[in-house]
């Protein structure tokens, strides 16, 4: 190899080292977290950053999904699908002209409770992955077993779904919030709505008739708004808890493992990422040593010319 190969080998290196490193203390830093933060209870869990497992369930208001490519029943979907540019490796650079990811919350539910998962922002370990190649900008049918010649089909169709009824442990912030605080905003809407019509109003909660509210009148008045806004929700101490992408650079993370499962599987995931930063760096410093010692006069000319303007 000429001396500017050898460069532009310890470049390429280089960065994949620079890459892979960063990938090794992520993911090491994730796996910290999922063997670190105790596994909680929805119905017990405080707010904040949590671990959570169960089995996933559709939403009541939105139900199951179909996947765009596939047509599968599922929670969650993700889907690329590219078409072949010349240029690249035989011909293979693949450029992406549509793309989608689902948006729509789904239900975890354990022994206890239920909580919505908002995916907005997740890192998901899908349950199905499926690649496969077509003629067409869209598949005309479900993924085929691959053959020798589907692979020089010009488009190529990649789709993750998440399945319900599969065990999943989640790393996210838990909120808690929804029912009981839009019924203390709607008790409050009700009561300016009731002040509108003082003379309804007297005439409903005046006990003494001195055409004034005291202090145990008014208390009457706030019991008799919130019993018809809990009427109307159907619920006087629901909570809606939802687990969603956090605030403070945690990982978000919904993975089809228990805890034991998930933190084996970011540990193997480490330590590829370990090995591969060590191999490219002794890549890089390998060719930079043969930069530096092979064809020295050549070396030494491609620097001054590197060196002109």
């Amino acid at each position: 190899m000429t001396p500017p190969s050898l460069w532009g080998l310890a470049a390429l290196c280089f960065a994949a080292t620079l890459y892979f490193a960063w990938q090794f203390f992520r993911l090491l830093r994730r796996d910290r977290f999922a063997a670190d933060t105790p596994l909680a209870r929805i119905r017990s869990a405080a707010q904040g950053y949590v671990r959570l497992e169960g089995h996933l369930e559709p939403s009541p208001e939105e139900g199951e999904l179909i996947s765009p490519l596939t047509h599968r029943h599922c929670l969650w979907w993700d889907y690329k699908v590219e078409t072949r540019q010349s240029g690249g490796v035989q011909g293979r650079n693949w450029h992406c002209i549509e793309r989608g990811t689902s948006v729509t919350p789904f239900m975890l539910r354990d022994a206890d409770d239920a909580c919505l998962i908002g995916p907005v922002g997740a890192e998901i370990i899908p349950t199905t992955h499926s690649v496969w190649h077509g003629a067409t900008p869209r598949p005309d049918g479900p993924p085929a077993t691959a053959t020798f010649t589907s692979y020089e089909q010009p488009y190529r169709y990649t789709e993750n779904v998440l399945t319900a009824g599969t065990r999943v442990t989640v790393l996210g912030e838990l909120r808690s919030h929804s029912i009981v605080e839009s019924i203390e905003e709607e008790v409050r809407t009700t009561l300016a709505q009731w002040k509108q019509d003082r003379a309804a109003l007297l005439a409903r909660f005046d006990r003494n008739h001195n055409g004034q509210l005291d202090m145990s009148e008014w208390e009457a008045v706030r019991a008799a708004a919130r019993a018809e806004v809990e009427a109307r929700a159907g619920t006087a101490q629901a909570r809606q808890s939802v687990v969603g992408q956090t605030t403070h650079g945690q990982p978000f993370l919904i993975a089809p493992f228990d805890g034991a499962g998930l933190v084996q599987r970011e540990k193997r995931r480490a330590a590829l990422a370990f090995a591969a930063t060590l191999v490219l760096a002794g890549l890089t410093a390998w060719s930079v040593q043969r930069a530096l010692t092979a064809h020295p006069s050549a070396t030494a000319s491609f620097a001054v010319r590197a060196s002109q303007p």
